[in-house]
């Protein structure tokens, strides 16, 4: 009678793929960031304001990252709302959004920023 080791064969070659698999590993870190926020986010503050803010926020985080890095991290999580924080109302957060164009809008934003369609 003759045996067939393919069933074998292949069951052993699963668990070696598997298990070399298993040994692909990575380091995350993650960052709890402290949002530079407006005096009262409640009060609307003007675009230029913001964008500060914005970029400050940027800075702290580019920083974190960085640091990571250096310390091995390939994965790096930083807060959702980690650039313009979130305790805002529907005025007060105006300034921080971007004006995103019709698509009928023949504009390219990044050519012509001053532009207002």
């Amino acid at each position: 009678m003759i045996r067939s080791y393919f069933p074998k064969c292949v069951t052993l070659f699963a668990l070696f793929v598997l298990s070399v698999g298993a040994l692909d590993t990575f380091i995350a870190a993650v960052y709890e960031h402290a949002v530079i926020l407006p005096n009262s986010t409640e009060t609307p503050v003007s675009k230029e304001e913001a964008l500060l803010l914005m970029n400050k926020n940027i800075d702290v985080l580019e920083e974190a990252v960085k640091l990571a890095a250096k310390q091995g991290a390939h994965i790096i999580v930083t807060p959702e709302d980690g650039i313009y924080g979130w305790v805002f109302t529907r005025e007060s957060i105006y300034p921080y959004l971007e004006d995103i164009p019709d698509p009928e809008v023949n504009w390219i934003p990044c050519r012509e920023p001053q532009r207002k369609h």
